[in-house]
């Protein structure tokens, strides 16, 4: 790994430095460099029976935080789009650059669709496809969408658009088609292995010893049941839970609110066997508290508000209904709970516990759960329900430090349900968190291949052959350029990466002398057509800056050049921008030809 120590920022690219914060400074980016103030933002929607309700005065709004009541910097409403929604299209960049600004719609909300095949059995996936279909098909002109699917892995199947042709045809794609999931393929399923060691308890004994092996073998059969579910939970949890943090880095450099419509058939969160069936081994109790709480942060740092919708088969779960005061992961009576029906098999019980998971998610982050036959109309509600909300904030009092502070909003002179976000953490800014999930897992998830783009820390990228008459004159890296390069055979070709990074996107610590300092790490990373690593390089480097000079950056931006060797052949560049204090990334995806150039044509 090469460490570079940077006194002032890098001026490598000439007048491509500046271009970046110039020609297309992103409408959601702000200088993270608060010392004295730290804006919180809640978004509230206000319905009745399930219906929105508009025109309210900021004077009958309430905040408190940890029970004390905060005075309101800024009050806005926002309301669905009269008109289709218009995405401001990027301004045109040099050949052979490419660059991860979002574009975004210049009116109306977001929303994304997270079809999880990861936690959804293939028989409710069909379903599922098939009624998302129907409602693209009748969709209300102008909503935004963008289409993501959760197997193996994290996959973009469609971009924010509002062509409902362009969806329905992504709908087909096969990375959006119903598919198994090996951890929901593992012989009998939990809930199959309890209602036979419920079987086997009812089961008739003419004698006491038949009865008592009946009991033992309900206990062996619920025994494998808690191990089946573990396991599972084991697998599917953390991918789900990383990929919801992958989709609040993607999503945090689009402003304003964005609704997650999560389409899953069981979740569960806080999964603790023993609750369901008191003789269960502590060996197959599981947590997962610490990463419930980070991706709760990430989720509403990016005003991200998630819609469980319900997708396995439903059952009559009034107690589950999102109007049900649930305050935090972390204390929440409804996580992992059994169930409130006396008469619930176990199977039943544990469905209950993981939908009681997904109402969890929807009250932390301010969203709202469906449990309905109708996944098209549930689908329709939640985009309803988080087009109409309002956006209150403030200053809180008090030092930054990292606590979780509990928020409350009350209405006056009506009964109203609320939905907003339940809490948030008190991190300074400008300090590693220990919420963070290390500095390895967003950097990991950033440099995958395939994965969404990462858009917390924005910039361009120039890719070029150092062949390319572009580059004639300029002083180019030499020696192996890549930790895998020795291994490389045949002829290579290097590439030079020019990057010009908007500063704006990254947190600065105050150094003792009253100057200024940023983290940065860099990584490029080729990829074959079967996803396997080819060659990658890793440089970290440090931004020490006077006022002067931070103020400049902020204004024009920073450069860095970076080189890799790669076989030529077809490659996917996977280029990012890591800041290792914030724990917050950017990152993009260059598709490079067979014959060694990057692939022609704006990105």
């Amino acid at each position: 790994m090469t460490r570079l120590i940077l006194s002032a920022p890098i001026l490598v690219l000439g007048s491509f430095v500046g271009l970046l914060c110039a020609a297309q400074a992103p409408q959601s980016a702000e200088t993270v460099l608060h010392t004295t103030t730290n804006l919180v933002l809640v978004d509230v929607v206000v319905a009745d029976k399930g219906q929105a309700i508009h025109g309210l005065d900021q004077t009958r709004f309430h905040v408190f935080e940890d029970g004390h009541e905060q005075s309101i910097a800024s009050f806005d409403e926002y309301r669905p789009a009269a008109a289709p929604a218009e995405f401001a299209p990027p301004p045109p960049l040099p050949p052979d650059t490419y660059s991860n600004v979002p574009s975004s719609p210049a009116n109306g909300a977001l929303n994304v669709l997270l079809l999880d095949a990861l936690n959804t059995p293939k028989a409710d996936q069909a379903n599922m496809h098939r009624q998302i279909v129907q409602y693209v098909g009748n969709i209300q002109p102008g909503t935004s969408l963008a289409i993501f699917a959760l197997g193996s892995r994290l996959d973009l199947v469609q971009g924010f658009t509002t062509d409902s042709a362009l969806l329905a045809k992504a709908l087909k794609s096969p990375k959006a088609l119903p598919q198994a999931s090996a951890t929901l393929q593992m012989g009998k399923n939990a809930g199959e292995l309890r209602d036979e060691a419920e079987d086997a308890a009812r089961m008739p004994a003419t004698i006491p010893s038949a009865f008592g092996a009946n009991e033992a073998e309900a206990s062996r059969l619920r025994m494998d049941a808690d191990e089946v579910t573990a396991h599972s939970a084991d697998l599917r949890v953390p991918a789900t839970l990383g990929a919801m943090q992958q989709l609040a880095r993607y999503l945090s450099g689009f402003p304003g609110r964005k609704n997650l419509v999560w389409f899953s058939g069981s979740f569960p969160i806080d999964l603790m066997p023993n609750l369901l069936d008191p003789e269960a081994p502590s060996e197959f109790m599981r947590t997962y508290a610490n990463q419930v709480r980070e991706t709760g942060r990430l989720l509403a740092a990016a005003r991200i508000a998630v819609y469980p919708i319900y997708a396995g088969t439903p059952l009559a779960t009034a107690s589950l209904q999102a109007s049900h005061d649930i305050v935090a992961a972390d204390s929440n009576p409804v996580l992992g709970a059994s169930g409130s029906a006396r008469n619930d098999t176990l199977a039943d019980a544990q469905i209950r516990s993981e939908q009681a998971a997904m109402v969890g998610i929807a009250q932390m982050t301010g969203g709202r759960y469906f449990n309905t036959t109708d996944l098209k109309e549930a689908l329709a509600g939640a985009i309803d329900n988080g087009s109409s909300y309002y956006t209150i904030s403030y200053v809180p009092s008090g030092k930054l430090d990292g606590k979780f502070r509990d928020l409350k909003v009350r209405l006056d002179g009506a009964r109203y349900d609320l939905s907003y976000r339940r809490g948030y953490y008190a991190d300074a800014p400008d300090k590693p968190s220990p919420r963070n999930p290390g500095e390895a897992s967003p950097i990991m998830a950033a440099a995958a291949p395939g994965a969404p783009e990462a858009t917390q820390i924005q910039f361009k990228a120039r890719v070029l052959l150092a062949t390319d008459p572009m580059l004639k004159g300029s002083k180019l890296p030499d020696g192996p350029a890549g930790a895998m390069s020795a291994g490389l055979k045949g002829p290579l070709n290097r590439y030079i990466v020019d990057l010009t990074v908007d500063a704006r996107g990254l947190s600065f610590a105050e150094m003792p002398d009253g100057g200024r300092q940023a983290s940065i790490e860099f990584v490029l990373v080729g990829y074959d057509g079967q996803a396997n690593r080819v060659n990658y390089m890793d440089s970290t480097g440090k931004l020490n800056l006077n006022s002067a000079q931070l103020e400049r950056l902020m204004k024009e931006g920073f450069s860095e050049r970076l080189a890799l060797d790669l076989p030529p052949r077809q490659i996917a560049l996977r280029i990012v921008v890591y800041d290792r204090t914030a724990a917050r990334a950017g990152s993009l995806e260059v598709p490079l030809e067979k014959d060694g150039n990057p692939k022609r044509g704006v990105e």
